[in-house]
């Protein structure tokens, strides 16, 4: 008996010991669903919503471009797109290929998507293709039965519908490279099917044009496959770029420059700095670039010798010859090595220790000053201005009018050009200065190099009464004033008076681009570099003037100008590459192109209160 209480005793310790540990455990668990279901019930309901319910951003419709009258240079358009679902396709390769016998889709273009396939959901479409024709969407419809997978969406495309004639203003749009995704955190750039600025105005104002996301809330199942959508909201459009250019004289200058193998023109207001016209041939259709571009297209843009992807106007770094040499009178008349009288007699050559370095008019211009200099383009008198003044003191006229440095313009890839000084000489190459050297580069030749958009405000800078004026694509709302170059307004007149008897003196290289509009003269400056040196054979020859030497060795032909000679309003630039003579090959289409702006723009123009021949004999 006793040993059966004993028992009983320590079966009970036992049962309470359990029942008292199994009081707690469901203490515990109770506490701990209360803290669960009640405490934290706001914070897990919240949770519980953000995995059923996704935000996913909206694209925007991307801002126009437009002409300084309001016409829409680039805009978005409906597009049909074809889509794929990897999960639906069975065998996507199959599927491409299939897809590829009914509409335009080339083996790069599939193997992208394949490419694409390996790095997104199953369930997520992938673009194709998005610029489908009505008939392509047609056969796509009639065969969806055999294309599983394949569905056909609508969106926006952007649209250039002028093309190569702006391609190099413009720019164009493309997919975003890793590399962006990284520089820039908005989220927009995440997006597959987003496109963003890659070159000319639609890089530069990207951020502008691309405007802001809209978001679309839509239920999804444990894995991430929408359901349906609950509500949606759209996003702002990017704003409108106005641009400074004129389309009508865009398409003039185009055209006028496709007769040439390589060219370029700029066309600057000298008040304002607003640029007209920028036109650079070769080009390319920008378009080409919005869906991707082909590996065989690629490569024969990139491999054309007179590259079309380079606009020409603010990459091409050319010596200017001739047209460089107002920087050598103005730097001689402000130091004072010559004046309006100073004469300086021309043989033909000059020589120079055991150098000799020639005219490009065989028998000399004889004496002259500084007027007929110019009008008759003498190479010995601007030798010996040289020789008198310096390199650096060139150098220092150079900069003040916008050469060998970068004028900040509101499109990428503008080049520098170079104006070479004894410093840059010694710190590039280790090597001191040589005279020869100055007298080269007094003519615009040597180290000299300069863009087509530099010359074009250099002649605005000499017209506009030596103002800095700024070019720019697009004008901001608050400009500010304009400061000088520092150049005295003697100095200036005098020079400007030589540009214009380049067009309208008796002897001038470019007598034949005079404009020939009643009341309304122009002044110019001709210009032939050289591309390579001229042997003493050569130009005994003559060989290096003519048209049968290879096309990549003859000389750039360039010219620049500006109107009307008295109440100057326009400033031109043109070079033609390997045109050999600036007087026939650039002249004449500077001519036509200013003659076409004076003509758009004639309401804006000053009346005259004098003839341009009194301005000129007042000079």
């Amino acid at each position: 008996m006793q040993q059966e209480a004993e028992r009983v005793r320590s079966f009970t310790r036992r049962a309470l010991f359990v029942g008292g540990a199994q009081v707690v455990l469901f203490g515990a668990l109770v506490g701990r669903l209360y803290h669960l279901q009640v405490q934290r019930s706001a914070e897990y309901s919240l949770l519980a919503e953000d995995n059923r319910i996704d935000q996913r951003l909206l694209i925007p419709p991307r801002g126009r471009i437009l002409d300084r009258n309001g016409v829409a240079l680039a805009s978005n358009v409906p597009t049909y797109r074809v889509r794929v679902v990897r999960e639906q396709a069975g065998d996507l390769r199959e599927t491409l290929q299939r897809l590829a016998q009914l509409i335009s889709l080339t083996p790069e273009q599939i193997e992208a998507v394949l490419a694409e396939a390996r790095t997104r959901r199953a369930f997520m479409p992938m673009t194709v293709r998005e610029d489908l024709s009505w008939d392509e969407v047609s056969r796509i419809a009639v065969h969806s039965p055999e294309l599983p997978g394949v569905v056909l969406d609508s969106g926006l495309l952007r649209q250039y519908p002028y093309g190569e004639v702006l391609s190099h203003v413009l720019g164009y749009v493309g997919a975003v490279s890793q590399a962006e995704q990284q520089r820039d955190p908005d989220p927009l750039l995440q997006l597959p099917d987003f496109r963003i600025g890659k070159s000319g105005i639609e890089r530069s104002y990207d951020k502008v044009l691309r405007g802001r996301a809209g978001l679309s809330r839509v239920e999804v199942n444990a894995i991430g496959r929408e359901i349906r959508e609950l509500d949606r909201t759209e996003g702002e459009p990017g704003e409108d770029v106005q641009l400074s250019l004129d389309l009508e004289l865009q398409r003039f200058c185009f055209a006028r420059l496709t007769s040439e193998l390589a060219a370029s023109a700029v066309v600057i207001d000298v008040r304002t700095g607003g640029i007209l016209a920028l036109a650079s041939v070769p080009s390319y259709d920008p378009a080409s670039f919005t869906g991707g571009l082909s590996r065989r297209l690629w490569t024969e843009l990139r491999d054309n010798p007179r590259h079309p992807l380079v606009n020409k106007c603010i990459r091409g770094q050319y010596p200017p010859g001739s047209t460089f040499k107002m920087m050598t009178a103005l730097a001689g008349l402000e130091s004072g090595a010559i004046t309006e009288t100073t004469r300086i007699f021309c043989p033909g050559s000059v020589s120079l220790g055991t150098a000799r370095f020639y005219c490009w008019k065989e028998h000399g211009h004889g004496s002259i000053n500084l007027v007929n200099a110019l009008e008759q383009s003498c190479d010995c008198y601007f030798y010996e201005v040289a020789r008198r003044v310096g390199v650096d003191a060139i150098a220092d006229m150079a900069n003040r009018f916008g050469l060998g440095h970068r004028l900040d313009l509101d499109l990428p890839g503008e080049q520098p050009g170079l104006i070479p000084t004894r410093a840059w000489k010694k710190a590039t190459f280790r090597q001191s200065w040589q005279k020869g050297e100055t007298l080269v580069c007094g003519i615009g030749q040597g180290y000299v190099a300069a863009t087509p958009l530099q010359l074009a405000v250099m002649t605005a800078r000499l017209a506009n009464g030596g103002l800095a004026v700024k070019p720019r694509v697009v004008l901001p709302k608050d400009a500010p004033p304009l400061s000088s170059v520092g150049v005295s307004r003697a100095s200036l007149e005098l020079v400007l008076r030589g540009m214009r008897e380049v067009v309208h003196g008796a002897r001038g290289t470019a007598r034949q681009a005079a404009l020939n509009l009643p009341g309304i003269e122009m002044g110019g400056k001709t210009g032939t570099a050289q591309v390579r040196r001229i042997s003493k054979a050569d130009r005994a020859s003559g060989r290096h003037k003519r048209e049968d030497i290879p096309w990549e060795e003859r000389d750039h032909a360039l010219f620049v100008c500006f109107a009307p000679y008295a109440s100057p309003r326009f400033a031109v630039s043109v070079i033609v590459e390997h045109g050999l003579h600036g007087a026939s090959a650039a002249a004449p289409i500077a001519r036509d192109i200013m003659k076409k702006t004076l003509e758009l723009f004639k309401d804006t123009i000053e009346p005259q209160t004098a003839t341009v021949t009194e301005r000129g004999n007042a000079s």
